[in-house]
């Protein structure tokens, strides 16, 4: 409508003569804007092939974390269908709640922090980064991270230029090229 939300609300109760105030028309499409938001995200699916990838590196004791900028309730409902996978995980930050991550992506410290919470402690060269977006990439790197980048298709070439490599799919992932086991017969 290209007008800020009071006046816009305004606009609409006035125009179709509402008996509503504009605070609470305000409140109503709010609640349903996260209504539809928190469907939409129970939704939430797997990138082809994240399944068979964690499950291999869990059963090959290879730790794993999540370093996320999504708010605490948006990642919880975005893994709310995907509990059993999720436990494969040693500990996940989210961003925007945690302290100890002073700056979010592309600062490295979302990455910094999710490593260090691992038992061993390893150092930035021995993290590997799986990201979808050109801020994460830059995050990771800038952490001295290696980083395996799975872009939507509209990311363009100057983005994924960072990245060490870059995979139309996590179903292409070769584990062996980062000294990881290969995958078995078993998936």
């Amino acid at each position: 409508m290209g007008r800020p939300a009071r006046s816009a609300a305004d606009f609409v109760i006035r125009r179709y003569d509402l008996p509503i105030s504009v605070d609470k028309y305000l409140e109503i499409a709010k609640n349903e804007f996260f209504e539809q938001t928190r469907q939409e995200l129970l939704k939430c699916k797997l990138k082809p092939g994240a399944e068979r990838l964690v499950k291999h590196l869990y059963n090959n004791k290879i730790p794993l974390a999540i370093a996320t900028s999504s708010k605490k309730e948006t990642y919880a409902l975005k893994t709310e269908n995907h509990q059993e996978l999720m436990s494969a995980f040693h500990h996940s930050v989210m961003s925007p709640d945690d302290a100890e991550v002073k700056r979010g992506k592309p600062a490295p410290d979302v990455f910094l922090v999710c490593a260090s919470r691992f038992d061993d402690k390893p150092s930035p060269e021995e993290v590997l980064v799986f990201e979808d977006a050109p801020s994460g990439v830059e995050a990771a790197v800038a952490a001295g991270m290696q980083v395996v980048m799975v872009p939507d298709p509209q990311v363009d070439a100057e983005h994924r230029k960072m990245a060490t490599l870059v995979l139309g799919s996590l179903e292409h992932f070769k584990p062996e090229l980062f000294n990881l086991p290969p995958f078995g017969d078993d998936f």
